[in-house]
């Protein structure tokens, strides 16, 4: 399984991205091992797609940061993505590294 996910930090920036484990790179990001997004969190999924397939879920984070802060972007944030499912990845973050 792949997912593309949205993050988004206290001070509103986003970050896009693609993995195979949501939790561990969720993880990954609040623990300040991407530099991308180093120093910049918390960071808290506000949205994800799951695939099959990684070519699939590649294509679609291409597609989501090609409109990154333009109408299509927020029409997708505001849609939200699967709250129950983020809310429970972050309670295991919590849980792993607090």
């Amino acid at each position: 399984m792949y997912f593309v996910y949205v993050l988004k930090n206290k001070e509103g920036k986003h970050y896009i991205g693609c993995t195979n484990d949501l939790n561990e790179r969720l993880c990954d990001h609040n623990s300040n091992k991407n530099r991308s997004t180093k120093n910049k969190g918390p960071w808290h999924t506000i949205y994800f797609e799951k695939f099959n397939k990684k070519e699939k879920a590649f294509i679609r984070e291409k597609q989501i940061k090609s409109y990154k802060g333009g109408e299509a972007f927020k029409k997708l944030i505001r849609r939200g993505g699967r709250v129950v499912e983020c809310a429970r990845l972050e309670s295991v973050y919590i849980a792993r590294y607090r």
